[in-house]
């Protein structure tokens, strides 16, 4: 069975750090981009960040840049989200996917073929 697994969110304060964690099952990063986006209430889900299994290539989400980084650990098929420097503009729920599709960099989010079931991030002012 394919799993997608998020865990490490929680309740911090602004200007705090949180890491979140992907880790899957079932399948291994091998080919695949695996990206962070996120859902606050009442918006729509939008990516934060991406990673390329195959050479390491990241992208992030103007809002995020210079505070979040993405990393993979193929050996434990893992992806993390450090974020630092969080700000209330942050709370939502984070998912993370993965997404075969080698034609763009970042996928958009419907070439994701994967999605886990999220961890909720809050950030207090």
């Amino acid at each position: 069975e394919v799993q997608l697994v998020e865990s490490g969110g929680g309740l911090v304060q602004a200007g705090g750090s949180l890491r979140l964690s992907c880790a899957a099952s079932g399948f291994t990063f091998d080919d695949y981009a695996i990206g962070w986006f996120r859902q606050a209430p009442g918006k729509e889900r939008e990516g934060v960040s991406c990673i390329s299994s195959n050479d390491g290539s990241t992208h992030y989400a103007d809002s995020v840049k210079g505070r979040f980084t993405i990393s993979i650990d193929n050996a434990k098929n893992t992806v993390y989200l450090q974020m630092n420097s969080l700000k209330p503009e942050d709370t939502a729920v984070y998912y993370c996917a993965a997404s075969s599709s080698r034609w763009l960099f970042p996928p958009p989010k419907y070439e994701y073929d994967y999605w886990g079931q999220g961890t909720q991030v809050t950030v207090s002012s």
